[in-house]
């Protein structure tokens, strides 16, 4: 019998969140067994707790937002993907603010502090739902698709396919939880430049740089627009460098570091089911919505099967 794990003493981290460019402080405390994870503002009169779970997201714009109306939670995914890649199942996440901080883009700081104050086995069973038959899910509108094979650990391959050869075809794979902590955690969030612009018309991405983002450029750049790229990442334009496609003042980590970071989203989206899960995952063009919809038919899945 595996038991169920809570993490040992709390930690905190601060941090601007990415579209609001808040600074937001997190707290995550230890839970119970059999509480789950689960997030609330502290900010609010009325204060909360929403269980992290499918139907509780209120939104998927450029990001996982939990709740709705004045309790919202934005861009929990980083966090949840490094509570998952740990298999960690009982946290309570307390946040000052609206959106969790984006920090590096990856969730390589959440997983180091998870790693720093340790995790505790509590008395309380693990719950895993072990897929026992194949599964197959579409989300036509991004044309994304999800395929579950039986197996007896929980596995991911991940290809995503961008138009272009910019990022192009990519995939990327997690055989297993042993090689979250150096394969797919340091993976950082990526934007095309072309993207940028509406965003933050939107009121978007205030908290966005170039240090916690990939920017991606698929064509030219021209004097005007690196004018306005400088006044929105505060930079001088004689520091921007566009080398195959990226442009920023760092290089990648991996080859295929969206690849990894799509997976990574992917974890963090999927551990919203409520529990962990058995089984191997080829999941082609995954994203936010997408992610939601299929985490959703596994909810309705998994009650139906319980």
């Amino acid at each position: 019998m595996e038991q169920q794990t809570t993490i040992r003493i709390p930690f905190r981290l601060t941090g601007p969140g990415l579209h609001t460019g808040k600074t937001v402080t997190v707290l995550v405390r230890p839970a119970a067994g059999n509480f789950g994870i689960a997030f609330r503002r502290t900010d609010r009169v009325n204060i909360i707790t929403q269980h992290a779970l499918a139907d509780k997201v209120g939104s998927t714009a450029r990001g996982t937002t939990l709740g709705t109306g004045r309790h919202t939670i934005a861009t929990i995914e980083h966090l949840m993907s490094a509570l998952h890649g740990m298999q960690i199942d009982n946290a309570l996440v307390e946040l000052d603010g609206g959106e969790v901080p984006i920090l590096d883009g990856s969730a390589l700081p959440w997983l180091q502090q998870l790693q720093r104050v340790g995790t505790v086995q509590l008395e309380n069973e693990r719950h895993y739902f072990e897929i026992t038959e194949p599964l197959h899910f579409e989300y036509t509108p991004t044309g994304s698709v999800y395929d579950v094979e039986p197996s007896d650990h929980f596995s991911v391959n991940c290809k995503i396919d961008f138009t272009g050869n910019v990022i192009g075809v990519q995939e990327a794979v997690l055989e297993d939880y042993s090689q979250y902590a150096g394969q797919i955690a340091p993976s950082r969030t990526f934007v095309f430049l072309h993207e940028i612009e509406p965003l933050l018309h939107l009121n978007l991405i205030k908290g966005g740089s170039l240090d916690n983002a990939l920017v991606f450029v698929n064509k030219e750049l021209g004097s005007r627009q690196l004018k306005r790229l400088g006044k929105t990442f505060h930079k001088d334009t004689s520091q921007f460098r566009v080398h195959d496609g990226l442009l920023n003042t760092t290089d990648l980590y991996f080859p295929n570091e969206p690849a990894r970071h799509k997976l990574l989203d992917f974890l963090g989206d999927i551990r919203l089911t409520g529990c962990l899960l058995k089984g191997h995952f080829k999941v082609y063009k995954p994203g936010h919505k997408a992610n939601n919809a299929f985490a959703k038919y596994l909810m309705n899945y998994i009650h139906n099967k319980i």
